[in-house]
């Protein structure tokens, strides 16, 4: 599937005076299947999810939205990109889609955003009931996390600089790093994240959507410490060989969360959703519904 495809699947809801592009697999809720939405990584965007997507929905009504300046999102070059903002994004859309229970899967960038949810749940302050959580190769423990030359450039003062440069070729070259077996990311795909990341003008974004790890230190002890307060189940779903958001990374959130299990995924590297997406599929339906 390429992006054009991927675009004609989903549509756009305007929320927070922005529009933000949704995947919603059972708009109507005629299955009657359990909510499951997901918050997808950094520098991509819901189609990471196009090869997983036919097995999840059948067991559940799957709910992707691009983070704004991510995707087919809006990018508007005059904002903060907090993650406080994304989940406040998150939240209100989810609202306006008339989810009252859910289950959250967070990958990469989006753990950020769900540990802001959780934050915000152990203080009652979430207005959906979240029934379980799945968690997949986020570093929120940032001080664990082995990021890419790419992105500790995009995130420094020459960022916007870098962001100008950026081609393709490196798109390719730094996402296949982080794959075991990189031609698991075919041309195709490659040519439909890049689309997706330069859509609308994401180049002129893209060291402002990088700057997000630095929020990750300064608000450690808030994201972390809901964590680790929470008492929702969490399954941990992690690739071993994940290069950026390594082993140690997942035993330790399994060691500091009170009601999680962590499963690992063998010879996957940091997008298991397409490098080996019905393995991944079927370990996020078994683990979140038993």
């Amino acid at each position: 599937m390429n992006a054009q495809e991927w675009f004609n699947l989903g549509r756009y809801c305007t929320v927070n005076g922005h529009k933000i592009f949704i995947i919603d697999s059972d708009p109507d809720g005629l299955k009657n299947l359990p909510n499951l939405c997901i918050l997808h990584g950094f520098p991509t965007s819901s189609y990471d999810y196009w090869k997983a997507l036919p097995y999840l929905k059948q067991d559940f009504r799957i709910i992707i939205h691009d983070h704004l300046g991510f995707g087919f999102s809006d990018k508007p070059t005059d904002y903060s990109y907090s993650l406080f903002e994304q989940t406040n994004i998150a939240q209100t859309l989810w609202q306006q889609l008339n989810i009252k229970k859910t289950y959250i899967l967070a990958h990469d960038y989006g753990t950020s955003v769900l540990t802001e949810i959780l934050a915000r749940d152990n203080a009652n302050q979430f207005p959906v009931q979240i029934k379980k959580i799945v968690l997949c190769n986020g570093s929120m423990h940032i001080e664990l996390a082995q990021l890419l030359l790419m992105q500790k450039l995009l995130r420094s003062s020459i960022g916007p600089f870098i962001a100008r440069l950026s081609s393709k070729l490196t798109a390719k070259r730094n996402l296949r790093k982080i794959f075991v077996d990189p031609q698991q990311l075919t041309e195709s795909e490659i040519d439909s994240i890049w689309q997706m990341m330069t859509f609308n003008q994401g180049k002129k974004v893209l060291a402002s959507i990088s700057r997000y790890t630095f929020e990750r230190k300064q608000f450690w002890s808030r994201w972390i410490g809901a964590l680790q307060e929470t008492d929702l189940p969490i399954e941990i779903i992690w690739p071993k060989q994940d290069p950026i958001a390594i082993a140690k990374m997942a035993d330790v959130i399994a060691q500091e969360t009170k009601n999680s299990e962590l499963h690992w995924l063998e010879n996957l590297g940091h997008f298991p959703m397409l490098e080996a997406p019905e393995q991944w599929a079927k370990t996020v339906i078994k683990q979140a519904l038993k």
